[in-house]
């Protein structure tokens, strides 16, 4: 630390290319911060994905449906705790830019299988109560002002009613939280009771998916085997697979997200890389003379090539810690697509992940000039003075 003005001085002497140099590594750190954002909203459920939870879905796509019979015969299945289902409802909101998702489900049963949910035992009740009721997660509510009593309608763009009708009303009668963070809060769950005596005769008695609590979690394979072995060679033969994976190919359904944003990243981290090394570099030819001072008067290589490695630390720290804490003081602020992104916040592994990657790109970016000013010799470095 007793160096750290010397250090400081250093930065300021060109204070155009400093602070260019900073400007580009604090935008750099923002989009860092977003980026990771976006990509917690499109794959973080997976994380956040029950360990003994199995979807069953159609074999051949997500969009065949199941017959709402097949539910009796899993609770019967070795392994199984219970079973439940949803239908994918596919509605809007006044304008098709308001779109979120909506599922009728068995109530008693969806808040069992989903304790990560938190509603009010009042508001349970009356959603039991209900035939119209739906409850709708705490993201969505605030979006759209909605309040408890509320009648909404949604446009549906797969389900009509008996008289052609797409419009469906419901009652708000429950807002619910997520017990943690990453819990998604943007959908509406509705009575499947209502949905399936309501809607038009096609599909009636067929649901979506089921989603199946096991007993045991490291016996997930064996019972998902079990599953599909039930329904083999019957007309709707099922696949099951872990939750998570289910998540997983919703999020592949608009690309591999993960190798999106990695391609991004490396992208702008490469430019900055070149822009600081190329800062550096110039830096330290620059004191060429003042560096054979330091050598003549006694410091060492060793503390030659910490003070330029320091200098370059600095720098992209300062860069990264500006650039990160902007981009957490935006994302905290909310979804800049208005709700279209289930989850929008800054995980907070990231962020520390995003730190490192400051003292990682410091390092590496210090490293060649502060090797080039170690090699230098005095009498060479005093003549260029």
């Amino acid at each position: 630390m007793k160096f750290f003005h010397l250090i400081w001085c250093n930065l300021k002497r060109k204070k155009l290319r400093t602070s260019l140099t900073l400007l580009s590594i604090v935008v750099a750190f923002i989009l860092f911060g977003f980026l990771s954002a976006i990509q917690q909203a499109l794959v973080g459920g997976v994380e956040m994905a029950g360990a003994d939870r199995l979807i069953v879905r159609h074999k051949v796509s997500i969009i065949q449906l199941l017959p709402i019979s097949y539910e009796a015969r899993m609770d019967r299945i070795a392994g199984v705790d219970f079973a439940t289902h949803q239908t994918w409802f596919g509605g809007i909101y006044q304008d098709p830019k308001n779109f979120f998702m909506q599922n009728p489900v068995e109530p008693e049963k969806f808040l069992e299988m989903h304790p990560e949910i938190i509603l009010p035992p009042e508001q349970e009740k009356t959603w039991l109560a209900t035939r119209t009721g739906a409850i709708v997660g705490r993201r969505t509510a605030n979006h759209f002002h909605w309040k408890i009593g509320d009648q909404v309608p949604i446009q549906s763009t797969i389900w009509t009613r008996p008289d052609g009708s797409r419009t469906w009303e419901f009652d708000i009668v429950g807002i619910y939280d997520g017990k943690d963070k990453g819990i998604d809060t943007t959908p509406m769950f509705f009575r499947y009771d209502y949905f399936d005596e309501a809607r038009q005769a096609w599909g009636k008695g067929q649901v979506g998916w089921y989603t199946i609590r096991i007993k045991d979690p490291s016996q997930a394979a064996e019972v998902a085997k079990r599953v599909d072995v039930e329904f083999e060679n019957s007309p709707a033969e099922t696949k099951t697979e872990p939750e998570g994976a289910f998540i997983q190919g919703w999020a592949r359904a608009i690309g591999n997200i993960v190798l999106i944003v990695a391609a991004i990243l490396g992208a702008v981290f490469f430019t900055i890389l070149l822009v600081t090394g190329n800062t550096m570099a110039q830096a330290v030819r620059e004191r060429t003379g003042e560096l054979g001072v330091l050598k003549a008067i006694g410091f060492t290589n060793g503390r030659i090539v910490g003070l330029v490695l320091a200098e370059s630390c600095l720098l992209t720290v300062l860069g990264g810690v500006v650039g990160l804490g902007l981009a957490w003081l935006v994302i905290s602020h909310g979804d800049p697509t208005s709700g279209l992104l289930p989850m929008f916040f800054f995980p907070t592994r990231d962020l520390l992940i995003g730190l490192g990657l400051s003292v990682v790109l410091g390092l590496v970016t210090g490293i060649f000039p502060a090797l080039q000013a170690m090699r230098l010799r005095v009498a060479d470095a005093l003549r260029r003075m």
